[in-house]
């Protein structure tokens, strides 16, 4: 039914999906596919532009692909260093952030926030109010064929295997609790609505905590990027 309903919304023939607000008993089916950081450099280092900095932001950040196509350069506030999520776009069609939680502002370490600068300066589209991956009419890119065309063809032809979009945002939180984050901060990052009940305890986590551990991993991943200032330095 999911798939039904998901290609009337392509054909324009409804606006939503009923059944994604449909739970399902059992969890997951199979574990969900993590990379590890060698994994993630080999796929970068594969992409051209704007797929690698797209993939960068999911790899670094743990957007979800909506929330990638979604963006806009007014999103991020370059003096703080961080990043607003106001929206996803599936499809072509721009709705909201899955939950209010995906709306939580998110830290850009000096180095993403690097390769961020570089992308603008090559993009044809620089206005705040402009998509931070647009195609060059100025519209939102479809993801589905951003991860057929060069996402998964990338990851094959180094080695890494089958991977799908959500694979970068698994592997995003593998990693955060690898480098010992809290789990309110990782919560946090993630941007997920609910932690188990005897973790809803833990007060909100201070920027600077989300910061240190966010930042571990985006230099985990981008190793040799310096911190060369932000858009408009």
């Amino acid at each position: 039914m999911h798939l039904v309903f998901q290609h009337g919304r392509r054909w324009e023939i409804t606006d939503a999906n009923p059944i994604d607000l449909v739970r399902q008993r059992g969890g997951r089916r199979s574990i969900p596919r993590v990379l590890s950081v060698h994994d993630i450099r080999l796929v970068l280092g594969e992409l051209t532009e704007p797929y690698r900095t797209m993939v960068l932001i999911a790899a670094c950040l743990g957007l979800r692909a909506s929330e990638i196509i979604g963006l806009q350069w007014g999103d991020f506030n370059w003096e703080d260093l961080t990043l607003l999520v106001r929206r996803s776009v599936v499809n072509g069609r721009v709705g909201d952030t899955k939950t209010e939680a995906s709306r939580l502002p998110l830290p850009v370490d000096p180095s993403l926030a690097a390769a961020l600068r570089a992308h603008w300066q090559r993009s044809l589209h620089r206005e705040p109010c402009d998509w931070v991956f647009a195609n060059r009419k100025g519209k939102p890119r479809w993801q589905e064929s951003i991860l057929r065309r060069h996402i998964k063809p990338a990851a094959v032809r180094v080695g890494v295997g089958k991977i799908g979009w959500h694979t970068f945002r698994h592997s995003y939180s593998s990693l955060l609790r690898r480098v010992g984050a809290d789990i309110k901060v990782q919560q946090e990052l993630l941007r997920h609505s609910t932690i188990q009940s005897t973790m809803n305890v833990y007060t909100q986590a201070m920027s600077e905590g989300k910061r240190a551990a966010n930042s571990v991993v985006v230099r985990s991943v981008l190793p040799c990027e310096t911190c060369c200032g932000v858009i408009g330095a």
